[in-house]
Order: structure tokens, then sequence, then C-alpha cells
């Protein structure tokens, strides 16, 4: 910090608060009203979308994030019902993925954002079995929670 700046902090004529650097922030979901939702809350970070599970594992696997955020329902029949047996093809294919690969994404923080509460207590015990730093919150009460991990 330099001298002038010490001065201005001194006398209150310079804010002392610092913006925090840019994250990089995964996001699997199949809603773009979430993708532009997301984009919103993380301008100017580097976020980077999939809304499949073959892309998130793609994407997963090529880039670090310090953010992950998963849904569970990733096509129309989920939203109907957990009985749907298409498990591959939603949010706990990639938990149970990730589980299974102990060294990509070690770092990261998980939140686990669907409205399917009953999908979404399975995708975080399979991630936490391998030690991940994961959580679950209802997307009503995301922003909140970003707000309390990633302030700007």
């Amino acid at each position: 910090m330099s001298f002038v700046r010490n001065l201005l902090l001194r006398f209150g004529l310079a804010d002392a608060k610092a913006e925090r650097t840019p994250i990089s922030v995964f996001l699997l979901d199949d809603d773009e009203r979430r993708h532009k939702w997301f984009e919103n809350r993380f301008a100017g970070d580097s976020l980077i979308v999939a809304e499949t599970v073959a892309d998130a594992k793609l994407k997963l696997a090529e880039s670090a994030f310090d953010a992950i955020f998963l849904d569970h329902d990733l096509l129309p029949h989920h939203y109907v019902s957990n009985d749907h047996g298409d498990f591959e093809n939603t949010g706990y294919a990639i938990a149970e993925w990730l589980n299974e690969r102990h060294d990509i994404q070690r770092a990261a923080t998980i939140i686990v954002h669907t409205r399917n509460a009953d999908a979404a207590i399975p995708m975080v015990m399979k991630l936490r079995e391998s030690g991940r730093n994961v959580e679950y919150c209802a997307f009503p009460m995301l922003d909140l929670k970003i707000k309390n991990y990633w302030k700007r």
C-alpha cells in the first residue's frame, strides 16, 4: 500500500474495502433464464456453462474452477418425478463422476442449487464421500449464499 493511500485511509478520504479478484465459475443447468442470472451475478468473473452431463464432464476435466454450481433436473421428464430411472442425465451423474475422480476440482466450492431437495441431498452426500466442500442451497436462496461466499 502506498504512502499516499495510507494517508487517505487514515483521514477517511479513501475506501478501505478491497475488490475481490475474479473467480472461475462452472454452472451445470439446463435453464437459460438461470444462465442469464448467473451471468449477471458473476459479471466480471469467468463463467463456463454446461447444459448436459457429457458437456459438464468435458469442461470440468479441462479447467479448474473456484466455484461449481450443480442442478439436478436437466431434462423435462426429470421435473415430474424422481422415479424416472434416468440418473445418468442428471446432476447426480456429475456428483458420482467427481466422487470417482479425487484429483479433479479438489479446491472448488460446490453448491447444489436444484429446487429438488429430495435429489439434492444424495448429491451432497455423494460429493462429501470424497471430502469435497459441498452444500445444498435451493435456487431461491442462492443469491444470499453467493453474497456470503464471494462478496463484491
